[in-house]
Order: C-alpha cells, then structure tokens, then sequence
C-alpha cells in the first residue's frame, strides 16, 4: 500500500497571475544548493486513524510555524507523486505573515558515513510566488496540484 500525505496549499488573490500560493523551500543539505523545483506544498505523512485535513493543517503549522488560515476548505483531489506515495490535498484562502516563519527539524547523519547526527529544518523557507512562478520550483510531481487549484477556483 503507498504512504499517503496530506497537503494545505494555502493561497491569495494577488501578484501577476492574480493569485499567489504558499510554498515553502525543503531543508536539510540534499535541497541545499537546488533552488528550481526543490519546493514544496506543506505536508506530511498520515495513517489511516487520522483525518487527512487535521492531518494537514499539523503540517502545515509544523513547517510554517504558524497556524493555518481559517475559511472554506477546497479539496483538490489526490495526486500520485513519482516514487508511488499519494498526496491528499485541501487548499484554503489566507494571508500568512511570514515574518515569523519557523520550521520543525529532523535529525539525519551528516556527512554520510560520518557517524555525526546534525539537525535540519525540514522547510529552510517559505515564499509567496505566482502560479506561474510556482510551477516552475515546485517538485515536479506537485505541480498537477496547481492545475486542480486553477480548475476550482474557475482561473
């Protein structure tokens, strides 16, 4: 069976493509030196006694660092990613100020084969981009996700 993650892609209506959405920049030293399509939608991995929309909103505020916005919830379907996992994703309208962006860690040896355990945030930063913008540094199988948010929204 594939792991399974829920996503809160969290949007404005604003910018050149008249709507802007939030991603964030993966950590840790692998994403260190990517910029184009080392992006992310906040999300994370759920089991199946947990609700997939409470499931996102934890992530959410895990790599933000700040609760997700409040408002109608848009659910954008699933998406099979590359490597097999599904991504459930809802999309909410909101203003996140990030000047008090802060991301959870993980621990992983590094450098490998060193024995030495260091600590990476799981989300380095996170942006406001266009659409347009988005698609080009988005992981490459979340870029779909941006379709099916146009697509709702009647963009």
């Amino acid at each position: 069976m594939p792991k399974r993650s829920a996503a809160l892609l969290v949007y404005r209506r604003c910018g050149p493509d008249g709507l802007e959405v939030l991603i964030g920049h993966m950590g840790g030293p692998f994403w260190a030196r990517k910029d184009a399509r080392a992006w992310s939608i906040p999300k994370g991995e759920y089991d199946s006694t947990e609700d997939p929309l409470a499931a996102a909103r934890r992530e959410f505020e895990e790599e933000i660092g700040s609760p997700a916005p409040q408002g109608a919830v848009l659910d954008l379907g699933e998406q099979r990613q590359p490597g097999g996992k599904i991504i459930v994703t809802y999309a909410v309208e909101g203003d996140v100020d990030l000047s008090g962006f802060r991301s959870n860690t993980f621990a992983m040896e590094w450098p490998r084969g060193s024995g030495r355990i260091q600590e990476f945030p799981e989300v380095d930063r996170a942006e406001w981009m266009s659409i347009s913008r988005a698609r080009e540094m988005l992981v490459k199988g979340q870029v779909p996700i941006l379709d099916a948010l146009q697509d709702r929204l009647g963009a």
